[in-house]
């Protein structure tokens, strides 16, 4: 048993804030608002996000971030990747020295290009080797419900990361290790885009064949990147690569999925926009900062820089796929 702060009480750090509660652990919730704590500790429930999600008793909500800090032995970070750098600014001087950092965020920082666990350890003053990211096909809501889910935790130091595998192995959420950190963050960040596509795909009322050829070679673009970054090209043939792109690119419960579909529909990014509750999804952010970082390595991108030219650019969807199908000939 450890002591874990969970800071994000939105869908996903609500939910791992429950695997952690499951597997036997105290956990403190960190909530921006008093009406949502108040909310999680006198009905041990979440109403903005999963309504419908009861929580254990040994969750407790604050909304003091010191409180929720103190004495942890595993902080997990469960903010947006675009606010991960401003909330560390807020926290990094009150998370305790010896502590292991578990980053869930997925996605690259649009103005420095860097991945969750560089802002980590430059804004925080944090060692590589306490840094852990989790990544994996996790829908918040089948993982709530306790449907069978695996995931990788990713830290360079072995022992930390094993250390994070076992205050999460409940009975229905089986965690694995890893030490690349640098190929787990790549997957994550850049399914979201091949969402996108695959959603723009379905809204389009293309098929399996489509989709399977997105994903397919969504994968191999998603490799090429992580290869130039030093990554280990065989950590995209496992559940942070192609297990967390399959979930994210085929299901309706994926945010990047339904805006990439109704993208395809016909309707507007800000039709889009306001049909997902006013919530842009990542991949529509994490296109830019991608496809600028595949540019800055000479990494060939394809379906990331189609989306981009949709998301950024005002390119038409069906433009898109003319685009992508246009594309010279040549080997696999």
């Amino acid at each position: 048993m450890v002591d874990i702060a969970v800071m994000g009480a939105g869908s996903w750090g609500t939910v791992l804030a429950k695997v952690f509660a499951d597997a036997g652990n105290p956990v403190t919730l960190w909530a921006r608002r008093e009406e949502l704590a108040a909310h999680i500790n006198n009905d041990h429930q979440n109403p903005d996000y999963l309504p419908e999600l009861t929580l254990p008793d040994n969750i407790v909500a604050t909304t003091d971030g010191a409180e929720a800090l103190a004495g942890r032995d595993i902080v997990v970070l469960a903010v947006p990747s675009q606010t991960l750098r401003s909330n560390l600014e807020r926290w990094a001087t009150i998370i305790p020295n010896k502590a292991t950092i578990l980053s869930l965020a997925k996605g690259i920082e649009q103005d420095s290009l860097k991945r969750m666990s560089q802002i980590v350890e430059e804004v925080g003053g944090i060692e590589t080797e306490r840094i852990a990211v989790l990544s994996g096909p996790n829908l918040a809501r089948e993982v709530g419900q306790e449907q069978p889910a695996a995931t990788v935790i990713a830290c360079s130091d072995e022992n930390r990361a094993k250390l994070v595998q076992s205050a999460l192995a409940a009975p229905y959420f089986r965690p694995y290790t890893n030490t690349d950190v640098v190929g787990c963050e790549i997957g994550g960040a850049t399914k979201n885009v091949i969402a996108l596509a695959c959603g723009m795909a379905t809204g389009k009322g293309l098929g399996a064949n489509t989709l399977a050829t997105l994903i397919t070679r969504g994968l191999a673009e998603t490799t090429r990147l992580g290869d130039a970054l030093g990554a280990n090209p065989r950590t995209f043939a496992g559940l942070a690569g192609l297990g967390d792109l399959v979930a994210t690119c085929t299901s309706e419960l994926s945010r990047n999925r339904t805006f990439g579909y109704r993208l395809g529909q016909g309707e507007t990014m800000a039709q889009a926009q306001e049909a997902t509750h006013g919530q842009v999804a990542e991949g529509v952010v994490s296109s830019e900062s991608i496809h600028r970082l595949a540019q800055q390595h000479g990494v060939e991108m394809p379906i990331t820089q189609a989306v981009h030219a949709v998301c950024h650019e005002g390119l038409n969807v069906d433009d898109m796929v003319t685009m992508l199908m246009g594309r010279s000939r040549k080997p696999e």
